[in-house]
């Protein structure tokens, strides 16, 4: 079996793959400094939990955009596990072509994303990925990395209203029953809400219409990707372990 691990700057999410299916995920918040010790029992006490034994992984791969968690969390898989994980980085096998003119600045996470969307759905495609950061990415037919956008995300926008604001407070990021909010709390729903939909409508929308491509499709993932998803048209498939695919085709590449 596979461990596919993705670091964000929110949470570790971690895929437990059989061949090609994905048999279960779970998440650990990134903020809280573990040692390797703590990294390794967390993850022989959640094979545990399922029944299944240490000794059941045959493979770890990551993609980390948290450089200070890898010491930790690579050495806690080796120690317990006894495998020396693969690590998305530049020069490893992913079938993109990333052509932006620096391509070792690309996030690890972008670069899966890309992977998964291209080889699962095709392109050209744009990748929406609505993380700690938002971002658009813009995949050719031909499996080219061509552009990206990137954006403050849905909660570091929403947190910046009450923190920034003394006397606003902190809200449920959700749909508002309508726009014409009359109070406080319904009105910040609002803005935070119609105001992300407008935007990643109007960058999906720019991106078409600069790229001058035709039957782009658009697929979104991330926490939030799905309320969004679900109120927009200009979003064709929401995929909410479009990373984790994208590190279990990566690892089949190498």
């Amino acid at each position: 079996m596979l461990f596919a691990i993705d670091v964000g700057n929110t949470n570790i999410t971690v895929g437990l793959f059989d061949k090609d299916k994905l048999i279960n995920t779970f998440r650990m918040t990134t903020g809280i400094a573990r040692t390797s010790d703590e990294y390794g029992m967390f993850l022989g006490d959640w094979l545990s939990l399922r029944n299944m034994k240490l000794t059941d992984i045959d493979a770890v791969i990551i993609a980390s955009v948290v450089p200070n968690v890898m010491h930790s969390l690579t050495s806690g898989i080796i120690k317990y596990f006894h495998i020396q994980p693969i690590i998305v980085a530049p020069g490893i096998k992913t079938g993109i072509n990333v052509t932006i003119p620096n391509p070792k600045t690309l996030g690890a996470d972008r670069l899966v994303d890309a992977v998964a969307a291209y080889e699962l759905y095709g392109g050209p495609i744009i990748v929406v990925d609505f993380g700690t950061a938002t971002t658009h990415d813009l995949v050719l037919a031909d499996g080219s990395f061509h552009s990206g956008v990137t954006s403050p995300g849905i909660r570091l926008a929403a947190s910046a209203l009450w923190t920034g604001a003394a006397k606003l407070p902190e809200i449920e990021i959700r749909r508002p029953d309508t726009v014409l909010a009359k109070d406080t709390v319904s009105s910040m729903q609002a803005g935070v809400f119609y105001g992300y939909i407008g935007q990643t409508e109007y960058i999906v929308r720019k991106i078409k219409e600069e790229s001058k491509l035709e039957n782009i499709k658009v697929v979104a993932t991330g926490g939030l990707g799905k309320l969004i998803s679900e109120n927009t048209n200009d979003i064709d498939i929401y995929d909410p372990n479009l990373t984790l695919q994208g590190l279990r085709l990566i690892y089949e590449k190498q």
